[in-house]
């Protein structure tokens, strides 16, 4: 087995490129202590608010975590909430030079309502999900492809929020291709078809199962879903990530298993994003797939112990 101490000493020399949908995740923080005679509902006391980075902007503070140097190309609204979302990407230590401002849209933002035990008691969300035109998609474009120029690795993180399209999948994708560096995806289901020629996708079960309309029941069910993922995307590679069950990876040479990590669950919220920045940053620094997706797992073993979009450092796996 490889030292995988030997691949996180490579991190920090790593840059990544994140594509895909970033957000605010806004946190309203209260205690509860009555029922609204209003409504059956609970009245929050407000205490305080938290902003997070969240979406494709938390797969970035995760890679920073992880010791990378990070870009991002991204779309935000002119609004308060860009401003915001751009402040906390460079308090992060990320470079929000490729986030491109549509006037026409707003900045993606979740705001949930938790009370000070971290139970989530209502969740509202401002956005606008139509794809990237015209001038918007060839600005995205052209930082994208100015970005890669000096990536290791590029990473798709999409979240049907408009950011990703056919154009800028594909064009991601023939940056990677033309500089020999790794192109990672993490999914959703209606744009399965834009990803073809990808160095690795990795879809949930429930996303897997949506592509595929196949089920996974088991590990025995797993190896046929995600051969079939590979033949519809056009990917190279397909990492199933399972929850409780692990991960499954395939490639063109054989399948292998792995069993979740998780010592306590606290949270799921952004265990994908560590996922694949996980593996990304892996891969960027010279990891075989089994090597990366091996890391990956242990990392989503840490992440699910935090409460909200979480991180984890290179020590921490350690």
């Amino acid at each position: 087995m490889t030292d995988l101490s030997a691949i996180l000493d490579r991190f920090h020399s790593q840059t990544v490129l994140v594509v895909g949908d970033v957000m605010l995740d806004h946190f309203v923080i209260g205690s509860v202590d009555r029922i609204s005679p209003e409504a059956p509902v609970p009245v929050v006391r407000f205490t305080r608010e938290e902003f997070r980075l969240g979406g494709a902007a938390n797969v970035a503070a995760n890679l920073r975590a992880l010791g990378a140097r990070v870009e991002i190309v991204a779309l935000a609204g002119a609004d308060a909430e860009g401003d915001r979302l751009r402040l906390e990407l460079t308090r992060a230590g990320i470079g929000e030079a490729g986030v491109v401002t549509d006037p026409t849209r707003c900045t993606t933002r979740k705001t949930r309502i938790v009370t000070s035990r971290n139970q989530q008691v209502a969740r509202v969300d401002y956005e606008t999900d139509d794809e990237a035109r015209g001038e918007v998609a060839d600005a995205v474009i052209a930082a994208a492809r100015r970005l890669a120029a000096q990536a290791s690795a590029v990473l798709i993180s999409d979240y049907l929020k408009g950011t990703i399209s056919r154009e800028i999948a594909a064009a991601c994708i023939e940056a990677a291709a033309a500089r020999g560096i790794p192109v990672t995806v993490d999914p959703k289901v209606p744009h399965a078809g834009y990803y073809r020629g990808a160095t690795l996708v990795t879809p949930n079960h429930h996303e897997a199962e949506a592509i595929t309309h196949l089920r996974i029941r088991g590990d025995a069910d797993a190896p046929a879903c995600a051969a079939r993922v590979r033949e519809v995307t056009g990917c190279q590679n397909v990492l199933i990530t399972r929850g409780e069950h692990g991960m499954w990876l395939h490639t063109p040479t054989g399948d292998s298993g792995f069993p979740a990590e998780a010592r306590e669950v606290a949270d799921v919220t952004g265990a994908g994003d560590t996922v694949i920045a996980t593996l990304t940053l892996a891969l960027a620094a010279g990891a075989s797939l089994e090597d990366a997706a091996r890391l990956a797992n242990r990392a989503a073993g840490v992440v699910v112990g935090k409460f909200g979009p979480a991180t984890v450092t290179a020590t921490e796996l350690r």
